[in-house]
């Protein structure tokens, strides 16, 4: 680290009396540092965590942070304005008791163009739109969420021109969730042997088939063999999948009714209710089958994992406008390197 030592100007007016401080350009904000050394500091706390570059460099951690803070502003202003067509709404857990706080990304532009509200209400929501303004919100062409009725009631009132999709990663996620019901059921029911086979198998019951082990391969062959009820619902996950390969609202339709009398006689509760739960958002599910809908949503799942990889590692901060930033320069590029 190079020290460096200097001379500040103090000057009076000679009209007013008052004393101000000769503004050095390459000073940064804060004191006692320059600002490609707060840039480079900013730019390192991307990827490590405050304290492990406050050790590194010996620094006060919330110089640190300030400096972390000033560069992600930065990143902001460098950005272009949010003019967004499809966006994608998620909340996120900022801490324990149910407190939650959205985020709406530019699926188009991929990254995060909003973080706020104090909860998942409808009364939440509307700030973005607000935030967005009227004209913004009705160029507004599609809105991807979660089966969230306050989401879905503000964005058809503020962005009315927006067609509504449901997330397949969250509907897939309650048909995990069901078939996670049914083997907690049959663990319950069963004992000695015949409950051996299903301990332990939650995750490869969950997961696809393609991205298992080979030794999980076999221990999940061996579970669906010895237990029929597992077998026939793991069989109505793995089938429900074709759903979102249909281009055509009628046939996706069809394929959805005739899945759904599979159900029948199967005894496999959480299943049909799942099967209701589709029935009930079926217009948000069928979007999914035009063309012009069909925008990845790898993004929006990549996004949750990044912003769970900073919350761990700012563990402890209750600093919400630092958490806001953090989440929305995640995905932004670095800034340029300033002159020598």
């Amino acid at each position: 680290m190079v020290y460096l030592e200097f001379e500040v100007r103090r000057i009076q007016c000679k009209e007013c009396g008052i004393v101000r401080m000769e503004h050095l350009a390459w000073l940064a904000e804060h004191p006692l540092t320059t600002k490609r050394f707060s840039r480079y500091i900013g730019e390192r706390c991307q990827s490590a965590s405050i304290r492990d570059i406050a050790y590194e460099f010996g620094l006060n951690w919330k110089t640190v942070k300030e400096m972390d803070k000033e560069y992600m502003q930065a990143q902001l202003t460098a950005a272009l304005p949010p003019e967004p067509k499809v966006i994608g709404i998620d909340e996120i857990s900022v801490r324990k008791g149910h407190e939650y706080r959205i985020v709406v990304s530019d699926l188009e532009q991929h990254r995060p163009i909003w973080f706020g509200g104090e909860d998942r209400s409808e009364e939440s929501m509307n700030q973005f739109y607000d935030w967005l303004g009227p004209k913004k919100s009705k160029q507004i062409r599609l809105a991807v969420m979660d089966m969230w009725k306050a989401f879905e009631k503000s964005t058809t009132s503020k962005a009315p021109k927006a067609a509504i999709l449901y997330d397949k990663f969250h509907v897939m996620r309650h048909l995990g969730e069901a078939i996670d019901a049914v083997r907690k059921s049959e663990y319950a029911r069963l004992s000695g042997n015949e409950r051996a086979f299903i301990k332990g198998q939650k995750y490869n019951l969950l997961s696809r088939k393609e991205n298992l082990t080979l030794p999980a391969k076999r221990a999940l062959k061996l579970l669906l063999s010895k237990n029929k009820r597992l077998y026939t619902a793991y069989l109505l996950k793995e089938s429900f999948e074709q759903l979102w390969e249909y281009t055509y609202e009628g046939a996706a339709r069809k394929f959805f009714d005739n899945w759904k009398k599979s159900l029948k006689w199967q005894r496999l509760k959480p299943f049909e209710e799942f099967a209701e739960l589709i029935e009930r958002h079926w217009d948000g599910i069928a979007a999914y089958c035009k063309e012009e809908n069909q925008v990845s949503l790898g993004f929006v799942e990549g996004l949750n994992n990044k912003i769970r990889v900073f919350q761990r590692r700012a563990y402890g901060l209750k600093d919400q406008e630092y958490l806001r930033l953090k989440v929305l320069t995640c995905m932004l590029p670095k800034l340029e390197k300033l002159p020598t």
